[in-house]
């Protein structure tokens, strides 16, 4: 396998938000990492390339599987056959970027929406969002998301749930204690 996909498949079994920063070049594997991570942020001055084609080699790191969920699976097939060089307003516009940046400003706008993720947030809620959000894209029906949403609600609601609706009633900021890292529901991972 290779190493990018291993990377990547690290990245999406990941349960904290994973915001990508994209600053100048991101070509081949540089692109193909980002495909895994929760949002994109790219500067102005971004140029994204799956260039593959070009290089008479395919796209690595789980794209294939990645990029046509994020963009369709017709635009997936332009941008990997004409191995064009992607800039920030069409990556915006295709939705692959969130939002685009002045260069100088980005990381500081990755860092300011990566805290208004986890600010004042459960931990463990925000974990079990991400990866229900992940699995249940897949699903055959809303029926398997109902049912791990319920397990969620169920477990999320017995500890930090219970937090977080006590501090909303007596409208005072919640105080989450819970750790992705150790006390994740008994059902996950799947």
């Amino acid at each position: 396998r290779d190493t990018g996909g291993r990377v990547t498949l690290a990245i999406h079994a990941c349960r904290k938000p994973v915001i990508a920063a994209i600053h100048g070049a991101a070509v081949g594997i540089g692109a193909t990492m980002t495909l895994a991570m929760d949002i994109r942020l790219v500067a102005d001055n971004a140029k994204v390339g799956f260039v593959f084609g070009r290089l008479g080699i395919v796209p690595e790191a789980c794209s294939s599987w990645f990029l046509p969920r994020l963009v369709g699976l017709q635009r997936a097939l332009d941008w990997v056959y004409s191995a064009r060089i992607l800039e920030a307003p069409e990556l915006r516009e295709a939705g692959l970027a969130r939002a685009v940046h002045p260069a100088a400003e980005l990381l500081a706008a990755a860092q300011r929406l990566a805290a208004s993720y986890v600010d004042g947030r459960s931990a463990v809620s925000v974990a079990l969002m991400r990866q229900l959000m992940l699995r249940n894209l897949g699903a055959d029906s809303p029926l398997q998301a109902h049912r791990t949403d319920s397990l969620a609600m169920f477990y999320t609601s017995r500890a930090d749930g219970r937090e977080g609706v006590r501090a909303f009633l007596e409208k005072r900021t919640p105080v989450f204690t819970a750790k992705a890292s150790t006390d994740m529901p008994p059902f996950y991972p799947w």
